[in-house]
């Protein structure tokens, strides 16, 4: 099946919050449109009731128009009344001149004397007379006009906090669906983690997936919460300046038209260059976050065996690399992100020029100061949109290049997850003719076939390499046999999820994991089904209770990252006291007693027979002096099992069990009746 682009995956974890990330662009649709009114408003009020002043007057006998030396005017686009005596006022640079007669108002002042004034527009010559006015006598003509100009002002700060208004939701509702698909998606990787198959990790830094989970998704936080508000609000402002320069002047928006292909261009040249160096960068930190945190879980051996200098090498060499890396692209983008929005502008400002000064100067078309001043706002707020963009393409790749790392570990095969509670087990526990092969046909182990009984005691030995521990994880399910059957009760433990294989199953590792908290969540894992009664009582049962009752908080004693502040044994028995909490049927003991102190062993010992009574046990054995008192003992030897019986049938046969019991007791020791 085809897999989904990064892009549309990416697309479909915004679309669960559809309904959110709508109303926040419905927002940003309003507070647009009102914000794109300042230009309209402002070329009202400049053509209108400011420019516009300089005008053709009619003569009137209405009380109401502009009184001015005992007659009455009224403008020529604001009058009803016919009248055949016209006057204009007459504006040139700032002198204004009452003149008698109609002349045009974009004509130019070629010589005054007196009165007598000469006019030149086009290729007319203009001989008229007019009165020029002191400040106070234009002032009688603006009168009128304040009360306009306040009311347009007054409309365009309300029309502003309004718009704000909006866009405090607008920003509210993206950053908060933004925050809510980043935790979606964090839940929804860290989930699929957990359904991995062990092989995985097993394959893959610990490093490496920690970087996919932390530093990835962060990168893909930052697209939801500013990349996809940049984007979307940079759309909307663009397709609301385009519409209000259409309305304006229909010519140069469709010039204006031609910016749309060339950012199409851009952005998939970017695209294609920036997400070759962003995917090494990416590769290159989860490298890095591996070396890290190698080195800090083996600090104690690169130290003992002066190390330092290697490990600094090998961590400076992925340091070098990254930063060359991320040079490169900070290099490209200043070269051409943010010069291309300068050259945009510049010739954006170069087409305004000769478009206007062109159509000015062969007199087919002269623009008012009013539509000027809308024109050049609107051309300036169109590149800041434009700017804004471009800015945030070297983060929309970053996160494109986190989001094809992020979907590729989801896109590892998982398996199936199903926590229904099953029936405890009886205990009998079957290998029929098992073969397992963790690479190819490089089997470890051959044709094993063993039973072991309810409530019995079965150890497995060998030297190392021998298949022990491949046994173990096979019934536990970490992995599935490559031939053969599993059987617990009867039952093909494939039949069931591996989470139902293991709810009646217990482990106790050579090497016991103790997570950070208190001693009582360790033991309960925070497990509902497990009071803290019952917790204590398994820790008392197996003997821990003799240490954690000295510790300041006893029970509640806070637990260290790894317990490092437990001894081996003590661990040794906080992991014994969790198989016991937990009840299970059938107890898997993985060399728990391989780092224990001869001291300690007798308590250990004393803890494990609490822990078996009444549960099918299988022991990997290091040490054979305990698993002496075990029903069944299985030798094995190169993934085949050459021996089977109890340790005085083993003794008795003289074969490999005697060779390995030989040389951990001693020659002389060894008495076989």
């Amino acid at each position: 099946m085809k897999k989904k682009s990064t892009e549309k995956r990416l697309f479909q974890y915004a679309w669960i919050f559809k309904k959110t990330i709508f109303i926040g662009l419905l927002c940003l649709m309003v507070s647009v449109a009102l914000e794109l009114s300042g230009p309209f408003i402002a070329k009202q009020l400049i053509d209108q009731h400011i420019v516009g002043v300089a005008n053709h007057y009619v003569v009137t006998d209405d009380s109401e128009g502009i009184n001015f030396e005992g007659q009455n005017y009224e403008r020529i686009d604001r009058t009803d009344h016919p009248s055949n005596e016209k006057v204009t006022l007459y504006q040139n640079g700032l002198s204004f001149y009452l003149i008698e007669s109609e002349v045009p108002l974009n004509a130019s002042l070629e010589n005054e004397s007196g009165n007598n004034l000469t006019l030149q527009y086009q290729e007319e010559t203009y001989e008229v007379t007019g009165e020029k006015l002191s400040v106070s006598e234009v002032y009688v003509f603006f009168e009128d006009e304040v009360s306009s100009i306040m009311w347009l002002l007054g409309l365009y700060m309300g029309l502003i906090l309004i718009a704000s208004f909006f866009l405090y939701y607008k920003t509210y509702l993206l950053q908060f669906a933004s925050n809510r698909i980043i935790q979606r998606m964090r839940r929804d990787v860290f989930g699929h983690i957990q359904s991995l198959p062990i092989k995985y990790f097993v394959d893959q830094p610990a490093g490496k997936i920690v970087a996919r989970v932390t530093n990835d998704t962060e990168a893909i936080r930052e697209l939801y919460v500013k990349v996809l508000e940049v984007f979307a609000s940079g759309a909307i402002y663009l397709l609301g300046i385009f519409i209000a320069l259409f309305i304006l002047d229909p010519k140069l928006a469709a010039i204006c038209l031609v910016l749309l292909p060339i950012m199409f261009i851009w952005m998939r040249t970017y695209k294609r260059v920036g997400g070759k160096y962003n995917k090494v960068i990416r590769e290159t930190n989860s490298n890095i976050n591996a070396n890290i945190n190698e080195s800090i879980q083996g600090m104690s051996i690169i130290q003992a065996y002066d190390q330092t200098d290697r490990m600094t090498n090998e961590f400076e060499e992925l340091n070098e690399k990254h930063r060359d890396y991320q040079t490169r692209m900070n290099t490209f983008t200043a070269w051409t992100s943010f010069n291309l929005v300068d050259v945009f502008r510049n010739v954006g400002l170069v087409i305004f020029i000769l478009y206007f000064g062109g159509a000015a100067l062969d007199g087919t078309t002269l623009a008012s100061a009013g539509l000027l001043y809308a024109l050049v706002d609107l051309l300036t707020r169109l590149f800041q949109p434009v700017d804004e963009i471009v800015s945030q393409l070297a983060q929309l790749e970053q996160s494109r290049v986190s989001g094809s790392r992020v979907f590729e570990l989801m896109d590892e095969l998982g398996e199936e997850v199903n926590h229904e509670a099953t029936k405890r087990y009886h205990g009998e526990v079957m290998f029929d003719d098992v073969s397992f092969a963790y690479e190819n046909d490089d089997y470890v182990l051959n044709h094993i076939n063993f039973k072991v009984n309810p409530g019995e005691t079965a150890a497995f030995v060998g030297h190392t390499g021998s298949g022990k521990s491949t046994i173990m994880n096979l019934l536990f399910r970490f992995y599935d046999p490559s031939h053969g059957r599993i059987l617990i009760d009867g039952v093909n433990t494939k039949s069931a999820s591996k989470q139902q294989v293991r709810q009646h199953i217990g482990i106790v590792l050579q090497d016991p994991f103790i997570f950070t908290g208190t001693i009582i969540s360790n033991i309960t894992m925070n497990d509902p089904a497990i009071s803290c009664e019952q917790a204590i009582k398994a820790l008392k049962a197996v003997g821990a209770d003799k240490f954690i009752e000295k510790l300041p908080n006893q029970y509640d004693e806070p637990v260290k990252e790894k317990g490092n502040e437990f001894s081996t044994g003590q661990r040794q028995l906080l992991s014994f006291a969790r198989a016991l909490a937990f009840d299970p049927a059938i107890l898997i003991l993985d060399e728990a007693t391989a780092n224990i102190d001869t001291e300690t062993e007798g308590m250990i010992q004393e803890a494990l027979q609490v822990l078996k009574q009444g549960r099918t046990t299988l022991v990997i054995a290091h040490r054979l002096s305990t698993i002496q008192q075990a029903d069944q003992i299985f030798v094995l030897k190169h993934g085949k099992m050459i021996e089977k019986g109890t340790h005085e049938s083993l003794l008795k046969d003289r074969g490999e069990y005697f060779k390995m019991y030989e040389m951990q007791l001693g020659r002389n020791k060894v008495n076989v009746s």
